[in-house]
């Protein structure tokens, strides 16, 4: 079955529902990395809640990549063979800090459908808008990119999406590592993306790999965890925006690297893993108050 252009591009979903409360989001803090040592009190605020204060818990950015369940698009409708899709390209606009708790509203379109030709795939690009139910105040925005490996040749339009970040050419600023547990896709699964090719080894196998990987996803939440650690001194409000285009996926046990360059409020990075030097994400953007 062949991607149907008309439909997909018509695909959308307004007002839908949902809540995430404070186990979600130190579930997804340690999805990523968060807590590997119990005794760095820089950490346990991402993973602890002092007090029993929901209010004193810190959240993570990248987060709002998880928040909104339920609704969504049916990409199935218009043809795509998931067993061939892995992720592209994401990016969040954060309006102001995550809180740790809260009732969400959000709308999703699909902004673009690329045909990169038979043997290339097809790329489709999505927005999806979250605003607090209670106030209405926007929260986040997000983009994303979805390569669907199998469906290219459907007759669409050859260009389209985003336009990449462009990493200086200089040396790094600054290089940092941010380890990987073997068991870590299992972890990060249970925040919400449940595909299989993460957990189950005959579905990596079909897929094209040894062994499942890691979610695209958890290596963004990963860098994104390093960045506070290495360059925001574990303050995340400090992080307005996070853009990455995936590359290559990373084996879950890996060591990422990231090689960093600040420019006023800029961060730009880009990742290899250091087992086998194989860049993971290029283009990435970190974007700071102020």
């Amino acid at each position: 079955m062949a991607i149907n252009y008309d439909q997909i591009m018509s695909l959308k979903s307004e007002g839908t529902v949902c809540s995430y409360n404070d186990r979600d989001t130190m579930l997804y803090a340690l999805g990523i990395g968060f807590g590997r040592d119990p005794m760095d009190t820089r950490e346990l605020p991402f993973v602890y809640e002092k007090d029993l204060k929901i209010e004193n818990i810190r959240t993570v950015p990248t987060m709002g990549v998880v928040i909104a369940s339920g609704g969504g698009l049916n990409m199935g409708k218009a043809g795509i063979n998931f067993l061939m899709v892995l992720h592209g390209e994401q990016r969040i606009e954060l309006h102001r800090p995550l809180p740790p708790a809260a009732t969400i509203i959000h709308d999703s379109r699909v902004t673009a459908a690329v045909d990169k030709g038979k043997e290339k795939g097809a790329v489709v690009y999505v927005e999806t808008k979250i605003r607090l139910k209670d106030s209405g105040e926007p929260l986040c925005t997000l983009g994303s990119s979805m390569f669907a490996r199998g469906d290219g040749g459907f007759g669409g339009p050859s260009e389209g999406g985003f336009a990449p970040h462009e990493v200086p050419r200089r040396k790094p600023d600054m290089t940092f590592e941010a380890a990987t547990l073997p068991g870590q896709a299992l972890l990060y699964r249970l925040s919400g993306d449940r595909n299989p090719l993460h957990a189950d080894p005959e579905v990596g196998r079909k897929a094209g790999f040894d062994r499942p990987i890691l979610h695209g996803l958890c290596t963004y939440g990963t860098t994104c965890r390093a960045i506070i650690q290495n360059v925001c001194d574990y303050d995340a409000a400090k992080i307005t925006g996070f853009d990455v285009r995936f590359s290559s996926p990373v084996i879950p046990g890996e060591t990422i690297v990231v090689d960093a360059w600040k420019d006023g409020n800029i961060v730009s990075f880009e990742c290899k893993v250091k087992e086998r030097g194989i860049t993971v994400i290029r283009a990435g953007k970190c974007t700071l108050k102020g």
